[in-house]
């Protein structure tokens, strides 16, 4: 079992996902901040001051916390726009490789007579 155990931790795909797991961890960490430290208190300083609330956490409305609620929400908004961000500039990178290894490369003019010499060349042998 432990050696089953160690041949199923060594895949490729269990190291990525964990890979991916601690690189999420400290992108909430910037994300959070991006919302916390900047868009926070530039996009929504008036309305904050306007409730007399420090931070969007704090905003509260009969004991419910809808800051909160706020900051999540924003915090999701910002992490799924920065990943579909990544994912279309991923695909791109993917498909001008693909398109890159499919052309053909165009013979010049010299290219195409050298090519003809060549086969009558290889015809006379």
């Amino acid at each position: 079992m432990l050696k089953e155990f160690r041949t199923f931790i060594m895949r490729g795909n269990v190291i990525d996902l964990a890979v991916a797991v601690i690189i999420g961890g400290a992108f909430s960490g910037i994300v959070g901040s991006l919302i916390n430290d900047v868009i926070t208190p530039l996009l929504l300083k008036p309305s904050m001051e306007a409730l007399h609330v420090d931070k969007l956490e704090n905003l509260a409305w009969k004991g419910v916390l809808y800051g909160k609620f706020l900051s999540s929400v924003i915090n999701f908004l910002v992490t799924a726009f920065i990943i579909f961000l990544m994912v279309k500039t991923m695909n791109k990178a993917v498909k001008k490789k693909k398109d890159d290894d499919e052309k053909v490369p165009l013979l010049t003019k010299d290219q195409e007579l050298l090519t003809e010499i060549k086969d009558l060349l290889s015809k006379k042998e």
